[in-house]
């Protein structure tokens, strides 16, 4: 049985497209078609875009107060919460993430970031008065930035599209999101949900198609910001539209981020670790620690852990509760993390892994683990995006993060110590946008975002919701 949608969600309401183009979903656990969405053009985009602008001028949306969007916000959460295994498994079926994961990072997770931010919604001091030197006030107004348009990537595309809608739903901003064409279904899951919860009309819209309506929506007369999240080379040309047009915009990008093993660090917690801090998601995820610094005196000790745990991880169906190792997104994602692979062999000493997996169907590679390389090879610093880990040697603290910081990106990290003070004074000094001490996992309370190739800007935490607000002074001087 397939799952065919036939319509889309604009302006509240479940219509027809334009296009009578469609694009079908892929298993990639199995290569099975498991369902098609419609795939559509410019004139859907337009339709959309207007559906929000028409949500900012509403009195039922642009007429409430932070007290009333948290209402809303909350009630969706609600309704996602009701539908987080059907978003977990939806996710895990098109992307391969396997289930584990996607039961905390694309259902639960998204559930309290949606309500984090209701609570900042209802805090917020929309308007202020600052007493002046002059002697005179003024006052200050923070107002939504109007109509934002999100381009979303396939990886995390539940929780990568609540990092954008709950900050600017709180802000008072109305979304047109664009979702990858790999992962849709899980976007229908959220537009039933905000259904359900009775937002008002416009205020979140669901466009699925290809890269050329996302890059309409980038360029649309209508939009006021982009929030993005995908590949640098993709974040450079909006950025470059975003530059040309004076548009705010947030991009979130790659990554190739060091995890410095220092000398007195656990080994056991850092393999235990592994499989979130460097391999979350089959390797899929901007953040993870690919790099691994291992110092001289214990280098071959972490060779060996780390190649030992690596070749034990389950690779197999996303559905199963017993894979670590799911298939990449798609065939032309497995071949790219392939021939990084085979790269590899000749930079480096391949000690795991190594080749795809023996399963008939689906995109799957083996965890791989690559030693003795050097921090100037292609592998250690293109991003593979996939489950393919480097060790590096370092003989020095200050040479370990010299070699961190020798890298077009800036994103994650981690250090990995005993002394958490030491550990936290290590971590000052690399130049990254955040970093983890004996562990990794995004904080909803605090900034997360690259420096560097990995983007501008940054989402979670107060900080991204100051993203979707715009200021106005207004001068009181008689």
């Amino acid at each position: 049985m397939t799952i065919d949608h036939q319509n889309i969600f604009v302006g509240g309401q479940w219509i027809a497209p334009r296009s009578t183009q469609r694009s079908n979903i892929i298993n990639a656990s199995t290569e099975e078609i498991i369902g098609s969405v419609p795939k559509c053009n410019n004139e859907d985009m337009d339709r959309a875009v207007a559906a929000a602008r028409e949500a900012m001028r509403n009195p039922a949306w642009a007429g409430l107060d932070g007290k009333g969007r948290a209402k809303h916000m909350r009630r969706f959460a609600d309704a996602v919460e009701k539908r987080g295994e059907q978003l977990a498994r939806s996710v895990s079926l098109q992307n391969g993430m396997p289930i584990n994961v996607a039961d905390q990072l694309e259902s639960a997770f998204v559930v309290g970031l949606l309500r984090y931010y209701a609570a900042l919604a209802e805090n917020l001091v929309e308007e202020e008065a600052r007493p002046s030197p002059t002697g005179s006030t003024t006052l200050v107004r923070r107002e939504p930035v109007g109509v934002v348009g999100a381009i979303i990537p396939w990886n995390f595309p539940v929780a990568l599209s609540i990092f954008k809608i709950a900050p600017a739903l709180a802000a008072g901003c109305a979304v047109v999101v664009k979702p990858s064409s790999g992962t849709v279904l899980d976007s229908y899951v959220l537009a039933e949900a905000a259904a359900e919860a009775e937002l008002p009309p416009g205020v979140i819209n669901w466009v699925p198609g290809d890269r050329g309506i996302g890059s309409h929506l980038v360029s649309h007369p209508g939009v006021d910001k982009v929030a993005f999240t995908g590949s640098t080379s993709a974040g450079r040309i909006i950025a470059e539209e975003c530059a040309r047009l004076l548009r705010p915009v947030t991009l979130e990008l790659g990554g190739k981020s060091a995890a410095i093993v220092l000398e007195d660090a656990n080994l056991d917690a850092l393999i235990q670790s592994l499989p979130m801090s460097s391999v979350l998601n089959n390797g899929q995820a901007c953040f993870s620690c690919t790099r691994i610094l291992a110092p001289a005196g214990r280098y071959a000790e972490v060779v060996d852990a780390i190649a030992s745990a690596v070749s034990t991880y389950p690779v197999g169906d996303a559905l199963d509760r017993a894979t670590v190792i799911g298939p990449m997104a798609s065939a032309a994602h497995r071949d790219s993390v392939q021939r990084y692979i085979e790269l590899g062999t000749g930079e480096a000493r391949l000690v795991a892994g190594g080749g795809r997996s023996t399963r008939d169907r689906g995109w799957f590679v083996q965890p791989t683990v690559f030693a003795d390389v050097d921090n100037r090879s292609r592998i250690a610093r293109e991003e593979i995006f996939g489950p393919v880990l480097s060790i590096i040697r370092y003989e020095s603290e200050d040479e370990a993060i010299e070699i961190a910081n020798d890298s077009e990106y800036g994103l994650g990290g981690t250090v990995w110590s005993t002394d958490r003070d030491h550990a936290i004074a290590v971590a000052r000094r690399v130049e990254t946008g955040t970093i983890g001490i004996n562990g990794y996992m995004p904080d909803l309370n605090a900034p997360f975002g690259g420096v560097k190739n990995s983007g501008l800007g940054r989402e979670l935490g107060p900080e991204s919701l100051g993203s979707y607000l715009r200021y106005k002074s207004i001068y009181q001087l008689g």
